[in-house]
């Protein structure tokens, strides 16, 4: 019995939480672990709490028992937090882990640093999905469960084209798509379908895209006024920077949004040689060796040029 399953049983009452702005990895993890729990420990009071989740993530079991009120009040005997790297990636809602009498941290991120009581950070896993998988019984795994998983499984490693795909994760995927899930359906509806706003937008990013360090870089900025002006919302970005990453030539992509008065929320990628992890911790941010991210203050300009500075550190460092 693993350390985490020990705490389970000894729980009466169970808080999961997930990091802001919620990815496919982390919606996928917290309703993996929150319906095992009410399939396998009926007698446990479970609550979720999250940001809200993109529509496209409905298909997942108990997509609206889903809370993002920090301001019940309730305090409970564990706290598990998934895909999550700090305390601050916890919003608001990280009241209820400040409350809990115990805590523990389910993660992937190198970046993580260890906030709870007690954690398991696989640093080489795919996703918290994987790393999950390993702490859940097999056989007590549903159908419904297996869905969650995979999902947090696909959208972090790109459909298994991203490098932190491994055998283990193949093998996991593997597992729970022999649990019956629609595995075809979750891949088209989560990761591949868009709005045609959500089309219009990437289409705008890209036609504004601008390569900088001698075409080995590029970057896009969506502005407060864009946003409005499509309807769009922080949801529908998705993709946008993955998609300026496959550019021919590119080795480290940027995607930013405005969240506020020369303020932008920043995405980072890279192909190969630059690790963004270590500039998204340098401003405040964390993330994975190829995918990070942070928030920065200032102009446009001041945002790229800070960023550029340590890319190019890297970049220069492998001639």
């Amino acid at each position: 019995m693993n350390l985490l399953e020990e705490k389970l049983k000894k729980a009466e009452n169970v808080v999961i939480l997930g990091h802001v702005h919620p990815d496919g990895d982390c919606a996928g993890s917290c309703l993996a672990l929150y319906n095992y729990l009410m399939e396998n420990y009926p007698d446990h009071s479970v609550d979720i709490y999250l940001e809200s989740l993109p529509a496209k993530f409905n298909y997942l079991k108990n997509f609206d028992k889903i809370s993002s009120d920090p301001s019940t009040g309730r305090q409970y005997d564990l706290c598990v937090c998934l895909d999550s790297s700090d305390r601050e990636r916890l919003g608001d809602l990280g009241v209820y882990l400040d409350t809990a009498a115990d805590s523990f941290c389910v993660d992937h991120h190198i970046t993580n640093v260890g906030y709870t009581r007690d954690y398991e950070i696989l640093s080489d896993a795919s996703s918290t999905c994987e790393v999950l998988f390993g702490l859940l019984e097999e056989e007590k795994i549903s159908k419904e469960v297996a869905e969650c998983i995979y999902t947090g499984i696909i959208h972090d490693t790109g459909v298994f084209k991203h490098s932190n795909t491994s055998a283990r994760t193949m093998t996991v995927a593997g597992k729970m798509m022999a649990k019956g899930i629609d595995f075809s359906s979750i891949i088209d509806d989560s990761f591949y379908r868009k709005t045609y706003v959500q089309n219009q937008i990437l289409g705008r990013a890209l036609l504004e895209s601008i390569t900088f360090l001698e075409g080995k870089c590029i970057f896009s900025v969506v502005r407060a006024k864009d946003m409005e002006f499509y309807g769009v919302t922080s949801k529908d970005m998705d993709g946008i920077i993955d998609q300026l990453r496959i550019t021919e030539g590119i080795e480290c992509a940027i995607f930013m949004y405005e969240t506020g008065c020369q303020e932008f929320k920043v995405s980072m990628r890279s192909n190969s040689i630059v690790d963004v992890s270590r500039i998204a911790s340098y401003f405040g941010g964390g993330g994975h060796v190829k995918a990070a991210g942070c928030t920065m203050s200032g102009s446009i300009y001041d945002v790229i040029n800070n960023l550029s500075s340590h890319i190019e550190k890297q970049l220069k460092a492998q001639e």
